[in-house]
Formats: C-alpha cells, sequence, structure tokens
C-alpha cells in the first residue's frame, strides 16, 4: 500500500481505526507503526455461511472481524460438531493451531452473518514482527489471552452444571447470546439444543 502523504494517510487511516485501537490496547503504535501495519492489511467481504478455514487445509490467515458473527468447530467421527469459539465485532478469529504451527486445520471457522474481515498473513506477520517488535509482544499476548481463555473454558466445563456454563456465558457475552443460533450455542457449552431449551425455559419461568 502506498502512502504518500498525511492527507491521504488520515484518510486511510479511517479504514483501519478499529484494528489499530485494538492493537493500541496492549502497545502503543505511533504513525509509522501503523502505517508498516496497515500496509499488510486485506479486508474481505464474506458471504453467511461462508468458510474461511476448513480442515486438511493450512490456516494461512489471522483474521479480524470489522462487523459480522463466526464460530470455529469441528465434527467429531460421529459427524457431531463442537463449538470451540465464537467471535463478533473486533475479535480475532481463526484456527490458531494451524496458524501458529502452519499445519493442516481441523477446524471449519464458518461466518454465521454476512460479515466484513480484514486479514493479515503468516508470512506479513512474521516478516512484520521480525522489523518491529511491538508487533511481537502484541501477537505473543494475543496468543497468552487466547490461552488464558481456552484454560478457563475448561475449569468451567469441568465444575459447572449445565445451567451455571449458560448463565456465565450469558453475564460474560450477552451480545453473543442473542445473535448466534441455538444449536451453535448449545455445542459450545456442550449440552443438546433441546437441553438448552429447557434450560432457558426454566429461568425465564424463575424470573
Amino acid at each position: 500500500m502506498d502512502i504518500t502523504s498525511c492527507g491521504t494517510f488520515k484518510e486511510t487511516l479511517k479504514q483501519y481505526k478499529n484494528i489499530l485501537e485494538n492493537i493500541n490496547r496492549y502497545v502503543s503504535l505511533n504513525e509509522d507503526d501503523e502505517k508498516q501495519f496497515i500496509s499488510i492489511i486485506r479486508t474481505t467481504k464474506i458471504k453467511r455461511r461462508q468458510f474461511i478455514v476448513q480442515p486438511n487445509f493450512i490456516c494461512s490467515h489471522q483474521t479480524y472481524i470489522l462487523n459480522g458473527a463466526f464460530r470455529s468447530y469441528f465434527v467429531n467421527d460421529e459427524g457431531i460438531e463442537h463449538t470451540i469459539q465464537f467471535g463478533i465485532e473486533d475479535w480475532f478469529i481463526s484456527d490458531f493451531n494451524s496458524y501458529v504451527n502452519q499445519s493442516p486445520a481441523s477446524l471449519f471457522v464458518e461466518a454465521l452473518e454476512d460479515s466484513t474481515v480484514q486479514q493479515i498473513s503468516y508470512e506479513d506477520v512474521e516478516n512484520l514482527c521480525d522489523r518491529n517488535p511491538k508487533f511481537e509482544r502484541f501477537f505473543r499476548l494475543v496468543a497468552q489471552k487466547s490461552f488464558a481463555f481456552s484454560q478457563r473454558r475448561v475449569l468451567s466445563n469441568l465444575g459447572k452444571s449445565a445451567e451455571e456454563r449458560y448463565l456465565e456465558f450469558l453475564n460474560l457475552y450477552p451480545a453473543i447470546v442473542q445473535r448466534v443460533p441455538q444449536y451453535a450455542l448449545a455445542s459450545y457449552l456442550g449440552m443438546s439444543a433441546e437441553f438448552l431449551s429447557k434450560i432457558r425455559k426454566r429461568i425465564t419461568t424463575k424470573s
């Protein structure tokens, strides 16, 4: 991306305001840093039900959700889907194991709504991190946060009842509960859609 003037850069910057604000929560970027980063971003529109990652193909991009909603899931040998992650605006989503190791993916990552994403390739990220330690720190902190989240989820699944897991998720992510299909939310919480429906009805009756 050729940014030749201050005015042009400021206009260009508007397209990347959200993702740059996300990064600035972790590291402080100056104008040169921002120019380096936005030069490797590609903005793409994704249709509902379209996949951006599929099993057996290497996940070559990190994906930032500008608008829309996604889920990642895998399908076991019995054909049952298990939702691993949801993503909405201002979140990153990927098959992170495939991305980090550049190995074949085991997950599907599917758009739940018509969406717009901003993607950065593995090679571009690696080159950028080599040149600028701020971005190495940013991606390391994001990876650590993702790992900590996964650990909390495992502990929640082991130690809480189905209703407690649903209420915890509802409290933390009310916007996601309103936007994702019930079957996807149920598979994320480790229960059937029918059982989740019973829990919701019981909670509504109590209130």
